[in-house]
């Protein structure tokens, strides 16, 4: 899929492309941080039709909501094309030794060679988290690795 990105001197930036079913989608993110989600009229390319609009928090919202399932998706496309590499989820209960805790502190990776690939917190995502991140009960871990690795990890965040 193209994405088309423009130039609007004095406003910010407008970012096109057409969806599958030929609607061309326009998202207007302007210097105030205001982001404007259109659809053009298939028979006036210059008028639009307003769809939403979001300030950048709400922008951020929903970019996270689409990105959660996109990198669910990639890392099982991942796991098909590498043999014995498994992806799993490790949910923080709030019995949870690292419940409060930063990421870091697990030492996961170094004690399971498993990575912890992000984190699943309510309706968003943390993609790559940081060692500081500081785990919450409820939080979902999205872990990479053997199947002994995650069991691993699961161990580990249990206690």
């Amino acid at each position: 899929m193209d994405v088309t990105e423009v130039l609007l001197p004095g406003v910010g930036l407008r970012y096109e492309f057409t969806n599958h079913e030929g609607d061309v989608v326009g998202i207007v993110a302007e210097r105030t941080g205001v982001f404007d989600l259109v659809v053009y009229d298939s028979g006036d390319p210059d008028t639009s039709r307003p769809v939403v609009r979001l300030n950048s928090e709400e922008a951020d919202a929903v970019a996270e909501i689409l990105g959660a399932p996109r990198i669910a998706e990639r890392f099982a496309d991942l796991t098909k094309e590498v043999p014995g590499l498994l992806s799993g989820q490790v949910e923080v209960r709030s019995a949870s030794p690292y419940a409060g805790q930063p990421l870091g502190s697990t030492r996961a990776r170094s004690r399971t060679g498993a990575s912890i690939v992000a984190i699943v917190r309510g309706d968003g995502v943390i993609a790559s988290p940081k060692p500081e991140e500081v785990l919450r009960a409820g939080d979902v871990l999205v872990v990479i690795g053997t199947r002994e690795g995650i069991a691993g990890v699961d161990r580990i965040i249990q206690g």
